[in-house]
């Protein structure tokens, strides 16, 4: 399963700015289906000017592979990438429901670099804990 937030204040578009952000949509995806499984919501004073605000934001995006939204700046990227989430800029608002689908399709058939990458890393976590199970534990 690849988790992946969307930053949203109604949990159907991607139309928040990261660092304004009301709050995240998470959803867990594999090939087949997607599963909204989290919202994180963040009160008004996390908002613009407060500078401690993307420390909360970084840590509710705990294990997402990436996060959806329409800017973010140069230090929430910089803590983002460094947290192992790729921010993912958008142009225009977009339906969460309509992202999901490409990155369902791209799961199943690759050709989007963070998700390639995304589940390359998943796999090479995933073998090496079958090694270490296969090798057995000596205490």
């Amino acid at each position: 399963m690849l988790k992946v937030a969307f930053a949203s204040d109604d949990r159907l578009t991607v139309n928040q700015h990261f660092g304004a952000a009301k709050g995240f949509a998470i959803y867990a995806l594999d090939s087949d289906r997607a599963q909204l499984i989290e919202l994180a919501e963040f009160p008004s004073d996390t908002m613009d000017g407060n500078e401690n605000k993307l420390p909360a934001k970084i840590a509710a995006l705990d294990g997402c592979a990436a996060v959806f939204c329409l800017a973010a700046g140069a230090s929430a990227v910089k803590h983002l990438v460094a947290a192992g989430v790729q921010p993912i800029r958008l142009d225009d608002e977009t339906p969460i429901e309509t992202l999901l689908k490409e990155i369902g399709r791209a799961i199943r058939e690759g050709g989007i670099a963070w998700v390639d990458k995304a589940l390359r890393s998943k796999d090479t976590d995933a073998s090496r804990f079958e090694r270490m199970a296969a090798d057995g534990w000596d205490e």
